[in-house]
């Protein structure tokens, strides 16, 4: 090691040289992994917030943390060997997104949720990993292909391996098995080791033993009996974890719990032990195949309402329950002259099915004398700018931003379609926020928040950041809660705006920063951060009269607010804060995105054909994470006064103005810039 090394540079060496020898993570990859779509969809993350650029205190020039979209291919360190997991935080690294891992500037390097004793403390397993290959919180599995880790998990759940560690292991695979192994290859792998008599020696003779009992084979084989149970605590596991998913997908699903249900009913001569197993299973099947009718007539009766799309006050006072792909809800699609028709439609239809649906309403339409030609399906955003969707789209109704519109029009109006007009004109006026009081909007807030939260399912965060558009299930709910944090954001800019009086202009912001402080109490850190980032928002933070006119106790209170949105070493403050809360917390879940993925961004899946098992144990330790932030239920409100209601319905149908020029020009006018 070259003299005068720093002790950090030492570290990362030591770290980076045990994951080589190792076999750990993989090298940095080229470029951004997941193709066009997941490209898009992680684009659209860094542009929730702007939580995801770094100040340097000697330049105070911005600086990507970290970008998916980024054009350098070597992002991260990696001069030492291959990369665990490592940003670099606020040292003297230059370029954007970029650090020595060993230069001279020392800056400092962290993983994107793990403290430096916590990564010294990973390091020392990983560098002397456990004898057999596995277990404890070092490397769980070395790499291997897919179906043998489906083997080895079956072997550990029988108890021949890894039994210190089965647990962990298990709940690894079911978590991240989407990544490598595609849920019908497991199911048939399954199957396939179901059928199976077991491995050499499972024949018994007269007196009970095995063939590899009387020939001293080792402790790893799994005689038939053993393989068969395995295989059912595996299947049970796989059908708890992904219960609601398998639900929506019918019958493609249904049929695996019954090839196995009937296979393991013809072996229950043979193997009278697994009685319970078939009953557990049976149990599984009914349920996966025949909802209640309770269940279909509330589902069928339910409003199913988007945030501005064909919006209800009556639906929207009701508990958020997690969006289906075959739930169905009302939309407006418009025209090039604004005119729009109404359609009702599966929420993961393809943009083939909705075209079909607006040509259907138009045929009827008294305004639209000629039939239009070929459609496409354009979003609009309120600053005009427009996407085209593909007819092979699907779900595009939970990836709108806050103001953007759907719009279907032949290809030659492309170029003519405007934003709708109530999008980029504005009236200055009172808001009803002056009537309520701070403690009721944030009670409001994080109530909805925990709704929205809770009805993200935890393998959403895995199918957003690995798999973008091609996921087989798709991460609606979680969609909206990225919506719900961009909303919030411009609804405090749109509110302060919007006052035309200085006086009442302090009371809102001196409303907001209590709001905040609220939130920041009750563990709604999603809220409190949204809050602090809108009044942060350039065209409200330029407000010199009014900040000038707020107290200096709300002024120091707010720049403590600040210091924890700072992502100077990579949020620092931010996870201090996190992780001194226990639950039931809501987190800032865009930052939660951003460190997946890094992850899956700094280091390979495969290696060749191997599957890098340790990025998969990385990612369900963070998808625990998020598990134990809602171990704990969040206390309910069930206040029904008038004035309670006005309230929840103002929260959660939030008026906005999502156009950062216009919020700018709104800004010029109540304080010219020659002020």
């Amino acid at each position: 090691m070259p003299a005068g090394m720093k002790p950090l540079e030492k570290f990362l060496k030591k770290q980076t040289t045990a994951l080589s020898r190792a076999g750990g993570f993989g090298g940095v990859t080229d470029k951004a992994v997941g193709g066009t779509g997941a490209s898009r969809r992680r684009a659209s993350l860094s542009r929730v917030v702007p939580f995801f650029r770094e100040t340097s205190p000697e330049s105070g020039q911005a600086r990507e943390v970290f970008s998916p979209d980024s054009e350098d291919p070597h992002p991260w360190p990696s001069a030492t060997g291959p990369a665990l997991v490592t940003v670099p935080s606020s040292g003297n690294g230059s370029g954007s997104g970029s650090g020595s891992g060993s230069g001279s500037g020392g800056g400092d390097v962290r993983s994107p949720s793990l403290s430096s004793d916590e990564q010294s403390s990973e390091a020392s397993l990983i560098a002397d990993p456990p004898a057999g290959g596995g277990g404890g919180t070092g490397t769980p599995l070395h790499s291997d292909t897919p179906d043998n880790l489906t083997l080895t998990i079956l072997h550990s759940v029988a108890g021949k391996r890894f039994t210190h560690c089965t647990e962990t292991l298990l709940d690894d695979f079911m978590l991240t098995h989407p990544i490598f192994l595609t849920a019908d290859r497991l199911q048939q792998v399954l199957l396939q080791q179901f059928s199976l008599e077991g491995d050499r020696g499972d024949r018994r003779d007269g007196g009970g033993r095995r063939d590899g009992e009387m020939e001293g084979e080792s402790e790893g084989v799994m005689d038939a009996a053993e393989r068969k149970q395995a295989v059912l605590n595996v299947a049970f596991r796989y059908l708890d974890t992904y219960r609601e998913l398998l639900q929506e997908e019918g019958e493609r699903s249904n049929n695996f719990p019954k090839e196995l249900y009937l296979s393991a009913v013809q072996e229950l001569s043979r193997y009278p032990e697994l009685v319970e197993d078939v009953l557990k299973l049976q149990r599984w099947t009914e349920i996966l195949h025949c909802p209640s009718d309770e269940e279909k007539e509330s589902r069928k009766k339910q409003v199913r309402p988007l945030f501005r799309h064909f919006r209800r006050i009556d639906a929207c006072l009701q508990p958020r329950e997690a969006f289906r792909g075959s739930d169905e809800i009302f939309c407006r699609v418009y025209t090039p002259d604004h005119s729009y028709v109404t359609i009702r439609s599966r929420l993961s239809c393809r943009v083939g099915e909705i075209l079909a649906l607006v040509r259907e309403k138009l045929q009827y339409s008294e305004d639209q004398p000629v039939l239009p030609g070929n459609l496409i399906l354009v979003a609009v955003t309120s600053a005009g700018e427009k996407a085209v969707f593909r007819p092979s789209d699907e779900a595009v109704f939970t990836t709108l931003g806050v103001n953007t519109h759907l719009f279907a029009c032949e290809p030659s109006e492309l170029e003519s379609l405007l934003p709708l007009p109530e999008e980029i004109h504005w009236t200055p006026g009172d808001s009803k926020l002056h009537d309520m009081s701070a403690e009721e909007v944030a009670n409001q807030l994080v109530v909805f928040d925990w709704e929205l939260f809770s009805c993200v399912h935890e393998v959403e965060f895995v199918c957003y950041v690995f798999h973008g558009e091609q996921s087989r299930w798709r991460p609606l709910n979680l969609e909206l809660v990225l919506q719900r944090c961009s909303e919030v954001q411009h609804w405090v800019a749109t509110e302060i705006l919007q006052c035309q009086s200085l006086p009442k202009r302090v009371q809102l912001l001196r409303k907001f920063i209590k709001i905040a402080a609220l939130c920041k109490q009750q563990q709604d850190l999603l809220s409190f951060l949204a809050v602090v980032l809108g009044l942060d928002n350039p065209a409200v933070s330029r407000l010199r009269l009014t900040w000038e006119g707020l107290p200096g106790k709300f002024r120091k209170q707010f720049q403590q607010f600040e210091s924890v949105a700072d992502p100077s070493r990579n949020h620092k403050s931010y996870r201090d804060l996190i992780t001194s809360l226990r639950p039931p917390l809501i987190p800032f879940t865009p930052l939660l995105l951003k460190d997946l993925t890094f992850l899956h961004e700094s280091c390979k899946t495969f290696h060749g054909e191997l599957v890098n098992f340790e990025k998969m144990h990385k990612v369900a330790e963070m998808v625990r994470t998020i598990r134990r932030y809602r171990s704990t239920q969040l206390a309910m409100d069930t206040e029904t006064s008038p004035s309670h209601l006005q309230t929840k319905a103002y929260v959660r149908q939030l008026q906005v103005i999502d156009n950062q020029n216009l919020l700018f020009d709104m800004s010029c006018k109540l304080e010219p810039r020659d002020t």
